[in-house]
């Protein structure tokens, strides 16, 4: 449909209707675009990098029967994933249900999904926001995290700073829509900027990237056993 309207839409109108875009998108993300951090990846934050074709390739590598946070949980699909897969001895489900599209309804079908998981102790349903909820956990708690939120560049960069002491020495943070932006609803994401930053302040490296190209892709963090100090000079 797109190619034929690029055939038979005169030249004048579809600079018109890309200006009206541009404008759109740059309305939409006014207030975000000035607040990225000036961070870029080097080679010690990719050098250990491996490329996975999707995030349930993610999960089979994660660690198993730990304790874990899903931050973001929609209705519980990728919840049923991660229990299937890696099924954790703890999984607490974050998130606040407090939206038109992410609803009291969703939070209710989540509940009675998960009831039996609930009722054994193997899960938790924190209600609340990610980076309130946060203070809930002891330190040291948590074997991995999977953040899948507002994809903000601020909301995600107070997670991965709320979250870096809750995890366990070795522990792993994995996040969704690692990308640029929701081209369909015109939004800027500030999840590369966020992890980014965190990589190049706290010295974690990127352990995993997905590479999906139907859904967005995920990434995994860790901080790596040792810098050399000729690697952190670079």
């Amino acid at each position: 449909m797109i190619s034929i309207l690029k055939k038979i839409l005169p030249r004048w109108l579809k600079k018109r209707i890309y200006r009206r875009v541009v404008a759109a998108y740059k309305e939409n993300n006014r207030n975000k675009l000035g607040e990225l951090p000036p961070f870029s990846l080097q080679k010690k934050h990719i050098s250990n990098t491996r490329l996975l074709e999707d995030r349930i390739a993610l999960l089979h590598l994660l660690p198993k029967n730990g304790i874990v946070a899903e931050l973001g949980v929609d209705q519980g699909d990728f919840s049923k994933e991660i229990l299937k897969i890696c099924a954790p001895r703890k999984l607490h489900l974050v998130d606040l249900w407090n939206s038109k599209r992410y609803n009291q309804e969703k939070r209710r079908s989540v509940e009675k999904r998960f009831e039996q998981e609930v009722d054994n102790g193997q899960v938790t349903i924190n209600i609340g926001l990610s980076t309130e909820v946060v203070r809930d956990f002891p330190d040291n708690y948590f074997d991995w995290i999977y953040i899948d939120t507002d994809h903000s560049y601020k909301t995600t960069a107070a997670e991965l700073a709320s979250y870096l002491p809750k995890m366990k020495e070795g522990g792993i943070i994995c996040g969704h829509d690692y990308i640029i932006g929701n081209w369909d609803g015109m939004v800027k994401y500030g999840v590369i900027e966020a992890v980014t930053e965190f990589c190049n302040k706290q010295k974690w490296e990127i352990q995993y990237l997905t590479t999906e190209n139907n859904i967005f892709p995920s990434f995994a963090l860790k901080k790596p056993q040792s810098f050399s100090n000729k690697q952190i000079n670079e």
